[in-house]
């Protein structure tokens, strides 16, 4: 081996040799506690939900294991069946009327209206399709459980959506990995991408709900009156 072919395998393996350390067991739990988070609650609008699962992805397969790959993907499928329905019960019993903030950027009435109309006028196929629209993928459940909903037709239309939704980024991201086996350095900066966005991605997202919910609560017009 040439001293050429020697560095991008020995700055590959710099890269990834924490991650012998950290383990698929660490990925899990983080995949898993933020999918319900976004799925369950308000604060989940502000994280990255679809890079969090492809990178994941890309994680996983510095282990290569499919099997692992495939485990995760079907328990973060159930995790955000189960948060949609919390989203769901907490909408249905409290409503939406404490989403909304005057002045918010993203927890404002009119996207809060926006998202209601694309469910009045999708119904089930807005469920399913929410799923790959980061804000409403979040408000979704809420607005769903306060309009009274049928809970078997919800359950039936975010199962579909969250079948199509988290296999397809954690799988692709592993995959997608594999096959820069033959370019490590390529395969390393995949690597530290999805984690440096996952990171800073979540630090900004924490921030961002900070500072919307230190904001007056935007009551409808009808409640001020």
């Amino acid at each position: 081996m040439n001293l050429e072919s020697a560095l991008p395998a020995q700055a590959a393996g710099f890269g990834m040799s924490w991650l012998d350390t950290a383990g698929p067991l660490l990925v899990w739990v983080i995949v898993l506690a933020f999918v319900f988070i976004e799925c369950a609650l308000i604060i989940g609008l502000f994280l990255p939900g679809d890079s969090l699962l492809f990178g994941a992805g890309v994680v996983l397969a510095q282990h290569g294991s499919d099997v692992n790959a495939w485990l995760l993907s079907g328990a973060a499928l159930l995790t955000a069946v189960f948060g949609n329905q919390i989203g769901y019960y907490i909408g249905r019993s409290a409503g939406t009327t404490l989403i909304a903030r005057r002045g918010g950027r993203v927890l404002n009435r009119h996207n809060l209206e926006r998202a209601q109309e694309f469910l009045d006028r999708r119904g089930f196929f807005a469920i399913v399709a929410a799923r790959w629209i980061p804000w409403i993928r979040t408000l979704a459940p809420l607005i769903a459980g306060a309009a009274r909903m049928d809970s078997r037709r919800f359950m039936l239309a975010t199962f579909t959506g969250g079948l199509l939704w988290v296999p397809t980024l954690v799988l692709l991201g592993y995959y997608g990995a594999g096959l820069l086996d033959a370019i490590p350095w390529v395969k390393t900066a995949a690597l530290w991408a999805s984690v440096a966005f996952f990171v800073f991605g979540t630090g900004y997202g924490a921030l961002r709900y900070r500072q919307e919910m230190r904001r007056p609560v935007d009551e409808p017009a009808d409640e001020r009156a």
